[in-house]
């Protein structure tokens, strides 16, 4: 049963999405396979690990983070890698996008350590499943957005280098998913003092991540937070993401805390 929150999720990427794009949201949205894995993903995460949320919520939330951002490069005029190499159209390269957020995480199954690449390989047949029906008659695209999906899956931890804007998409709307939600539960569950517990109280200072246009560069990131600890969220989890995207130079990055200046990181 899914929750009302994600729920409403699932009602803003189908709102946002269109054509082919829309399919490939409602096979992922309702594919029972694909939320087994992320129900488990988070469980083991909050469960076992104590950690913070890795689940539907979060994976629907990286996919919104990233679909506003793939659709303001457009906007702006800043074509995908696919569609440089004249490989795909900008659709296509946003339905790769999706796949990539939507199961980026499922490797929480099995431990956080390397689950980037674990949840590559738990991918790799769904994505081979439902690249399959998007594109039944074009082998060569269930190729590019299969490979290009799973760079976006191994890449979001910012543990090794990607080069299509495409991951570095993954990688920056990864990074947005800060707000003080995501920390909410494994602070519930456990108060005491432990290795670790920065990320989560850095992450429950911040209250709201808006992405938009910005004012010189096509992507203007601006978040809002109640305390200075969540300073470190930004620093110590988003910039290094950003720093290794490509898409890093469209960026604007401001901060803002109360009782201080706006902080601008990037633009």
């Amino acid at each position: 049963m899914k929750s009302q929150k994600e729920a409403s999720l699932d009602e803003k990427i189908l709102a946002i999405t269109h054509g082919k794009a829309h399919t490939c949201a409602e096979l992922l949205i309702y594919d029972a396979e694909i939320q087994a894995f992320q129900e488990y993903a988070n469980t083991v995460s909050i469960r076992r690990l104590t950690y913070n949320d890795h689940g539907p919520v979060h994976m629907r939330k990286v996919t919104i983070n990233a679909c506003i951002m793939l659709k303001l490069l457009h906007s702006a005029g800043i074509q995908t890698s696919l569609e440089k190499e004249e490989l795909g159209t900008f659709e296509d390269s946003l339905i790769g996008v999706m796949l990539a957020a939507f199961l980026h995480d499922i490797g929480m199954c099995s431990g956080r350590q390397n689950h980037e690449h674990t949840s590559a390989i738990f991918s790799y047949p769904i994505l081979a499943r439902l690249l399959g029906t998007l594109y039944p008659d074009d082998l060569n695209k269930q190729i590019a957005l299969r490979a290009l999906a799973v760079e976006g899956i191994q890449g979001h931890m910012a543990t090794q280098k990607i080069h299509s804007l495409e991951a570095g998409i993954i990688l920056v709307a990864d990074g947005c998913d800060m707000e003080k939600g995501r920390a909410r539960i494994p602070m519930m569950i456990s108060r005491e003092p432990r290795v670790g517990d920065i990320h989560q109280y850095s992450a429950s200072a911040i209250d709201r991540v808006l992405i938009e246009s910005g004012e010189k560069r096509p992507i203007g990131i601006k978040i809002y937070m109640k305390e200075s600890v969540g300073f470190f969220q930004i620093e110590e989890v988003l910039l290094q993401k950003i720093a290794m995207s490509p898409v890093k130079d469209y960026i604007e990055l401001d901060a803002y805390a109360p009782d201080q200046a706006v902080k601008r990181y990037l633009g």
